[in-house]
């Protein structure tokens, strides 16, 4: 059963949502539609541009710059960035869409005023009134978190974590660094995990990076399709911390 608790101390980052589809050749003619359906949520808009790279052949005497002036309308991409009052940050490319936030505590707990399920469901209401893209490559969901526990050992780090470290070979206390990543299939979709030992200031902290994605959805699904994703996720990161953490979270921890 997936976490519906608002934490007042979470431990999430960042979370963000993301869908990539055919490359639309069309998207820079429209964007202006889109941005009007946004502006209320997302006031603050830019254009930003993207080095791709790419290979060139370079003559004797020749700079990469000016090899790459001479290829029209090669070299870069354009990204369409909005940014609301909240720390949510929006990118809109011709292949992808992107949703970043570093505020919200809760997905889609009933009652929250501050939703990040409310803020997808917008942005792609009114990205597909306007485009009509009926099928997406790719539907991603991505949280980062960082918890902190007091001592580097394997005692106290166990009190805090279901931790998938092989710690019975590898003391904590002797690694410099330590990592585990998988990639699990969960019903139609995926969820790739990494859990990786790192520092914030003088703290020890565990960093769980969880990654859900579904390929080839139609675009009436992008929504339902997030649902899951957040639900295996929620999951997967409950099955990974224990009692003192949830403790810490709620603000309660010694």
């Amino acid at each position: 059963m997936a976490i519906t608790e608002v934490f007042p101390n979470p431990t999430v980052k960042q979370v963000i949502f993301q869908i990539r589809y055919p490359n639309l050749f069309y998207i820079e003619k429209h964007i202006g539609d889109v941005q009007l359906k946004i502006m209320k949520e997302f006031p603050n808009s830019s254009m930003a541009l993207k080095r791709q790279v790419m290979i060139t052949n370079i003559n004797p005497g020749q700079t990469l710059d000016k090899a790459l002036a001479e290829i029209p309308g090669e070299g870069t991409q354009k990204i369409w960035q909005f940014r609301s009052d909240k720390g949510v940050e929006l990118n809109i490319l011709p292949d992808s869409l992107d949703l970043s936030s570093t505020s919200h505590k809760t997905y889609s707990k009933p009652n929250s005023p501050t939703r990040f399920r409310d803020v997808i469901k917008m942005v792609l209401d009114a990205f597909f009134s306007v485009t009509k893209v009926p099928l997406i490559k790719r539907v991603g969901l991505r949280y980062v978190d960082e918890c902190p526990f007091p001592a580097k050992n394997n005692l106290e780090f166990q009190k805090y974590f279901n931790s998938s470290f092989p710690l019975s070979r590898f003391k904590l206390e002797d690694c410099r660094e330590m990592m585990f990543v998988t990639t699990v299939k969960r019903g139609e979709h995926f969820v790739r995990y990494v859990e990786s030992l790192g520092k914030s200031g003088d703290k020890d902290i565990l960093i769980m990076d969880f990654d859900g994605f579904a390929e080839n959805i139609n675009a009436d699904r992008c929504l339902e399709v997030a649902d899951l994703l957040h639900e295996s996720i929620s999951n997967e990161f409950e099955a990974t911390i224990k009692q003192p953490v949830i403790d810490m979270m709620r603000g309660n921890a010694s």
